[in-house]
């Protein structure tokens, strides 16, 4: 089968692209009674090139998102005035760089990744915004806190809200989650829904509110916003496919 040729990316067609997956959202959100402007886009450009982040800044996209610290270091010295927060898994030796890199976190998935970060942050003067990462599918290829540990965990005086009280320079706004590969819109629903839950119940844990959602990739965004997303990780509807992984 011959392969289809990608369009050029330019400013105007990434901007066209946006603007079309702002109206399927927003009608979606409108439909399950959630706000259609309560949501935003993080556009996420895994993959793609310096090139790409200009030509989507220039169509208007201030909030981006990267998975890997060292793939993302030359795109954010390109466009330091943007928003830039890291949406894929970090390891802890990383964990410097990362505070240096990007405004917000999405991925802490375990209590002593936390603490790095929360340690790194007083040394070197950081305020940086952690979202907690819950694995709600039970893929081993997908990262983040085990989702009976954090349930159990979001409502009693133990571990983790030992820790999430204790912080000083991290500020948590909330959770993250994948819905389960392949799944379809049932699944996709109950998935953030779930997490929507779980949130709820960590608010009363901690007694504030934590008003971060981010959850919802292209395959799964119109369920996301449905369901309380606030931040949407999109690539291939802005970009189209990746170049590279």
């Amino acid at each position: 089968m011959e392969s289809i040729k990608e369009p050029q990316l330019t400013p105007a067609l990434i901007r066209e692209r946006r603007d079309k997956l702002m109206v399927r959202l927003r009608a979606a959100a409108d439909a399950a009674g959630r706000d259609p402007d309560g949501f935003r886009l993080v556009a996420v450009t895994k993959g793609f090139g310096v090139p790409v982040v200009l030509a989507a800044r220039e169509a208007g996209i201030t909030l981006f998102g990267e998975n890997r610290v060292q793939e993302a270091k030359p795109k954010v010295e390109a466009l330091p005035e943007a928003a830039w927060h890291l949406v894929g898994r970090l390891q802890s030796n990383k964990a410097r760089r990362a505070l240096a890199l990007f405004a917000a976190i999405h991925s802490i998935d375990s209590l002593e990744l936390l603490e790095r970060l929360e340690r790194i942050a007083h040394d070197d003067g950081k305020h940086p915004t952690v979202l907690l990462q819950v694995n709600l599918s039970g893929e081993p290829t997908k990262g983040g806190f085990e989702a009976a540990w954090f349930q159990q965990e979001a409502s009693a005086r133990r571990e983790l809200l030992t820790a999430l009280t204790g912080l000083r320079r991290c500020r948590l706004a909330g959770l993250m989650t994948m819905a389960p590969a392949g799944g379809d819109p049932a699944e996709q629903h109950a998935t953030f829904a779930r997490l929507r839950e779980l949130r709820d119940r960590l608010e009363q844990g901690i007694g504030r509110e934590l008003p971060e959602l981010s959850m919802g990739m292209t395959a799964d965004a119109e369920a996301a916003v449905a369901e309380g997303a606030t931040l949407v990780r999109v690539g291939t509807a802005l970009f189209g496919p990746r170049p590279h992984a």
